[in-house]
C-alpha cells in the first residue's frame, strides 16, 4: 500500500470548484498584488485567528522577519528562541544581526521550556519567539509572565499551528504579534508561498503594511526601509477558498491521531506518542519517538510509507550558528528529539485502512530490530566465556 506522507492532490480534488473559481476571480480582474482578494483574506484570517487586525506578507519567513523590524530589533539585541525549530526561526533573528538564544525544549511537548526562559533574559534581550511545533501551541501563559516582567515582545511563530488553542485563546492571538505560515504543506496552504501576520495592536499593524511594502507611506515616500514582503492576490485567493475546509480538515487530523493512539497503545510498543497538554492541537504533524529512528524510516520507505523527520539538527549546532559557541550536549532534549522523532501521515485524507497499515509497519519493523538487538545479543554473550552467568 502506498501512503504519503501529505496528499494535496486528494485534498483539491474535493475543493478544485472553489479553487478554480478564485483563483478565476484574480485572473478576471487583473489585480494581483494587494488589493480587495488580500483585504479579505486579511480580514478573514484575523477574525479565525481572534485578532483585530491581519497583514498578508510573502511568506512565514518573512512574517517573523517583518515583526523583527517593526520592533527595530538589530545588533546587540537579543532574542529568545528554541533550538528545535524550522531555520527560519532563528535565522530572521540572525539576518537583522541580533543574537539568536536559545532556551531548551519541554520534551513532552517539543516546545520551548518556560522553566528555563527567566535565566536566558539579560539587559540585551528584546523580544522572545516562541514556536507552536506540530500544532500545539507552547505555554504562552509563562511566556508572557516572563515578557511581562521585563518588558519583552512576544512574537509567536505559529506557522504549523492555525486554529490551535491555549487556554481558550487562539494561536498568535496572546503575544504582539502572531506569524502564520501558508506553505502547501500546512493545514491550510496557498499555491505557494504566502504568509500572515496577525495582531490586535492597530500601530503594529499600521507599521507592518508600510514595511511590506518597502517602508513607502504614501507611495514612492519612505521613511523607513522595509521589503518586498506583499501577499499575492492570487495566493490570498486560494487561502481564503480553503479556509471554510480548514475545521473539517482539522477534525479529520485530530480523527487521525486518535486512531494511531489506540492502535499503537494495543500494540505495547516501546514508543513515545504525542502529548496532549493544550486545549486543541490541530496536528500538523503526528510525531513519534523511537530510539532507531533512521532505521525505522528506512524501513517504512520501503513499504511505501512516507515520512519525515522534523528536525534532524538543531538549529545550535547549523554551521551558519557556530558562531554561538554552542557543541554537542548544549541542549541535550532538543539533540535527543532530533534524533529520535519522526512524522507519520496524518493528513486528512488518510482512511482508516492507511492507519491500521501504517502503524501494522511500525510494529512490524520495530519487532524485527528489537529481534535482531536480542540475537546481536547473545552472541556477544555466547563468545565471552566471561559472561556465561548473564546466559
Amino acid at each position: 500500500m502506498k501512503v504519503p506522507l501529505l496528499d494535496l492532490k486528494a485534498q483539491y480534488a474535493t475543493i478544485k470548484a472553489d479553487v478554480d473559481a478564485a483563483i478565476a476571480a484574480v485572473m478576471e480582474s487583473q489585480h494581483f498584488i494587494l488589493g480587495p482578494q488580500v483585504e479579505q483574506c486579511e480580514r478573514s484570517i484575523a477574525e479565525y485567528s481572534g485578532c483585530a487586525y491581519g497583514v498578508g506578507v510573502s511568506s512565514g519567513s518573512d512574517a517573523l522577519l517583518a515583526c523583527l523590524m517593526a520592533e527595530d530589533i538589530g545588533p546587540g539585541d537579543e532574542v529568545i528562541t528554541t533550538p528545535y525549530t524550522f531555520f527560519a526561526t532563528a535565522g530572521a533573528i540572525a539576518r537583522l544581526g541580533a543574537t539568536p538564544v536559545f532556551v531548551d525544549i519541554d520534551p513532552t511537548t517539543y516546545n520551548l521550556d518556560t522553566a528555563k526562559l527567566a535565566a536566558k533574559v539579560t539587559s540585551a534581550t528584546r523580544a522572545i519567539v516562541p514556536v507552536h511545533l506540530y500544532g500545539q501551541m507552547a505555554d504562552m501563559d509563562g511566556v508572557m509572565a516572563v515578557a511581562g516582567q521585563h518588558g519583552l515582545v512576544v512574537i509567536e511563530d505559529a506557522a504549523q499551528a492555525i486554529g490551535a488553542e491555549h487556554n481558550g485563546r487562539r494561536a498568535g492571538s496572546i503575544g504582539h504579534y502572531g506569524c502564520l505560515s501558508f506553505f502547501p504543506s500546512k493545514n491550510l496552504g496557498a499555491a505557494g508561498d504566502a504568509g500572515m501576520i496577525v495582531t490586535n495592536d492597530a500601530v503594529r499593524a499600521d507599521k507592518l503594511k508600510c514595511l511590506r511594502a518597502h517602508g513607502s507611506k504614501p507611495k514612492y515616500y519612505h521613511k523607513v526601509v522595509g521589503g518586498n514582503f506583499r501577499l499575492d492576490a492570487l495566493q490570498a485567493a486560494v487561502v481564503s477558498a480553503k479556509l471554510p475546509h480548514l475545521d473539517g480538515w482539522t477534525a479529520a487530523r485530530q480523527r487521525n491521531a486518535k486512531t494511531y493512539d489506540e492502535l499503537f497503545a494495543d500494540m505495547g510498543l516501546p514508543i513515545g506518542l504525542p502529548s496532549v497538554v493544550a486545549d486543541r492541537h490541530i496536528f500538523n504533524q503526528y510525531v513519534i519517538r523511537v530510539p532507531n529512528r533512521d532505521h525505522l524510516q528506512a524501513d517504512l520507505r520501503q513499504r511505501g510509507i512516507g515520512t519525515e523527520v522534523y528536525y534532524p539538527v538543531p538549529m545550535h549546532l547549523q554551521e551558519c550558528f557556530s558562531y554561538l559557541g554552542h557543541g554537542v550536549g548544549a541542549f541535550p532534549e532538543s539533540e535527543r528529539a532530533a534524533k529520535e522523532t519522526l512524522a507519520l501521515p496524518v493528513h486528512p485524507e488518510l482512511t482508516e485502512q492507511q492507519a491500521t497499515y501504517v502503524a501494522g509497519c511500525v510494529r512490524e519493523c520495530i519487532a524485527a530490530a528489537a529481534a535482531l538487538e536480542l540475537t546481536a545479543a547473545r552472541r556477544v554473550l555466547s563468545s565471552d566465556p566471561t559472561a556465561s552467568s548473564l546466559r
